[in-house]
């Protein structure tokens, strides 16, 4: 099958750990590479943000990256692209028309793609299937005036789920939320993000700790909303223990970002600056060892769709104390694989914390049992399964105006 992948801001490509760079960019690319082992010809459609990119790029077996000239060839946040999209869809109609490659099925990720993909893909008859990844409502109830995301974004996104052939939600949570957006939930199909599992696995080298330290370990781009304070706050409640972060910009300019340096003023504040670390973006083949050398680790966002930390870690065979929001209430089973907690709720953290690291049988059980619901339920091949029968679906009802090759 020809899978066409819309991804407007978020590419496959990307070094991960910037503002607009994460768990997007992460799920496109291992879900791709995933349905391409599964024999599927893959294009991931996403701006071209730099005058030195190649209009197409080979991006593995079955994967090509296709740099669609929308906008200005340089960074733009991804809340100032909506003015962009019309040309975007442009882009996808002109060479789906022109070109010997048309897609069976369109896969829009974010809201945005959504515009870019149901006008294109209306245009030519082709079913398309949107992930919203997060969603406006939910955003601006926790950001309130600082949410920078469009006006009629939450308008699009309602309009989006009653018009695409088939939304694919990534939780239950995120199932209510379109629900009480208007949304049928027959039109929707619960499919979670995936891990990888060769690379996330519990044996092979740790990254080297602090001696007589139990470790807690966070990750997450160093932005407000992943609660990152929080967790230095909780640290109060857990001596002799530390907190490493990883995530943000690469180790050279920790210093010099102004939400690292918040976090590690804090520290200083809660007299916990000697047992806080802030390591910077790592190289994603070198996350593994910093999970295997963690006691647990620690996922504590005021809201997160989905979540892929959790997993990671949960493959690596490390227990994991979540934030009861969004996915994590889905991949993290409450006292069985880990714990969760309520968020922004640093003394109820530590507590937690405390008490999970004092008790080395009930870190050995959660463990166990994380690492045995990683492997059975988030392989990244279980994914792409359940996406290729999404996508024979919708491809019998709908089918292209023009004639496939």
């Amino acid at each position: 099958m020809r899978i066409a992948m819309i991804s407007e801001h978020a590419s496959p490509l990307a070094v991960l750990g910037g503002e607009d760079a994460g768990g997007q960019n992460t799920h496109v690319a291992e879900l791709s590479t995933a349905l391409a082992g599964a024999g599927h010809d893959v294009r991931v459609y996403t701006r071209r943000d730099s005058l030195g990119l190649p209009p197409t790029v080979r991006a593995g077996a079955g994967v090509t990256v296709v740099h669609v000239p929308a906008g200005p060839p340089e960074p733009v946040p991804k809340d100032s692209l909506l003015p962009y999209m019309p040309e975007f869809s442009r882009v996808l109609v002109g060479q789906w028309q022109t070109g010997d490659w048309v897609p069976e099925v369109v896969h829009a990720h974010f809201w945005m793609s959504g515009l870019a993909g149901i006008t294109a893909g209306r245009q030519l008859g082709l079913p398309v299937v949107l992930t919203y990844h997060a969603l406006g409502t939910v955003k601006r109830r926790h950001q309130g005036s600082q949410d920078t995301s469009p006006a009629p974004r939450v308008g699009y996104e309602r309009a989006l789920g009653r018009t695409v052939d088939r939304i694919v939600a990534q939780s239950q949570d995120e199932v209510r939320e379109l629900v009480r957006m208007g949304i049928s939930r027959e039109q929707m199909t619960v499919v979670p993000s995936g891990v990888n599992l060769a690379t996330f696995a519990p044996l092979g080298p740790a990254a080297p700790r602090t001696e007589g330290r139990a470790r807690i370990l966070s990750v997450g781009r160093l932005v407000e909303r992943k609660g990152f304070q929080d967790l230095i706050r909780a640290m109060r409640l857990v001596p002799d223990a530390e907190c490493v972060i990883v995530g943000g910009p690469p180790a050279g300019l920790v210093d010099d970002d102004p939400q690292a340096r918040r976090l590690l003023d804090l520290a200083g504040e809660c007299g916990v600056d000697d047992r806080v670390r802030l390591v910077g973006a790592v190289p994603r083949e070198e996350m593994p060892q910093w999970y295997r050398s963690a006691d647990v680790v620690v996922a504590t966002p005021w809201y997160e769709p989905f979540g892929l930390t959790p997993l990671e870690a949960m493959a690596c065979g490390v227990p994991v104390i979540g934030s009861a929001v969004g996915g994590i209430t889905d991949t993290v089973v409450d006292g069985v694989t880990g714990d969760l907690v309520p968020p922004r709720d640093p003394q109820t953290l530590g507590r937690t914390v405390r008490r999970l690291l004092d008790d080395r049988i009930r870190r050995f059980g959660y463990a166990t049992a994380a690492l045995e619901r990683a492997r059975q339920h988030y392989s990244w091949q279980r994914t792409a399964e359940q996406l290729t029968a999404v996508y024979a679906a919708v491809g019998a009802v709908r089918r292209p105006t023009r004639a496939v090759a």
